[in-house]
């Protein structure tokens, strides 16, 4: 859907209030990276919440919607191959989410917390997927839980500002899969630099500049 290898961590000490803004340090580094760029295209990886696309057009963005949040929450049968013992993620038929979207085309993509929701084996073909979008020096945002963090798969993430982070009512829902490092996140895109941002809500906000 459309509408119109350096490692840096930093502590924030932002409480998550919901249905509240939530002051994010890691979006005021992604926007200060994107000053310059006068109409960014961005994608968003998640739900789309009325506040965000309210916030991107008063950036003059052009926004793409693809949900891959939703089915993954969902269980939704077509993502897996279950004909054999152990079951298997289609990767593929997720990515059919994703809009035409050109290589290097992309300011930002915003993924929330989509790495906490995808079985580990796709994850290198994922995140190799959304950073091709990325123009040089384009940002990839996501959130990772912290292993503290036992609920909350459910919340829907989404920006209240352009530099503050908002969320619906907040998700109940148990994280299927073990909470990921910040070395393997690393690992995921070597060749990129990683900058983690810790907040109070049990999750980091982690950047990734192309």
């Amino acid at each position: 859907m459309q509408l119109a290898s350096h490692r840096e961590t930093s502590s924030h000490p932002g409480k998550a209030v919901p249905g509240a803004g939530q002051l994010s340090r890691g979006l005021e580094w992604l926007w200060q990276q994107l000053r310059d760029v006068r109409h960014p295209q961005v994608l968003d990886c998640g739900r789309m919440r009325s506040a965000t696309m309210q916030a991107l057009l008063h950036r003059s963005a052009k926004i793409y919607v693809a949900d891959l949040l939703s089915p993954l929450r969902d269980g939704a049968p077509h993502l897996w191959d279950r004909s054999k013992k152990v079951p298997a993620f289609k990767l593929p038929e997720l990515l059919r989410q994703i809009p035409d979207i050109a290589d290097e085309s992309l300011a930002a993509v915003f993924g929330w917390q989509l790495l906490d929701l995808i079985p580990r084996d796709a994850q290198p073909e994922l995140v190799n997927r959304l950073m091709s979008y990325l123009q040089p020096g384009g940002v990839m945002f996501c959130l990772l839980r912290e292993p503290s963090l036992l609920q909350g798969s459910t919340t829907d993430w989404g920006l209240e500002t352009l530099t503050t982070l908002g969320r619906g009512s907040e998700g109940k829902g148990a994280f299927p899969y073990p909470p990921i490092t910040n070395r393997q996140m690393e690992l995921l895109v070597p060749a990129s630099r990683v900058k983690t941002f810790l907040t109070r809500a049990g999750i980091r906000e982690i950047l990734v500049l192309k």
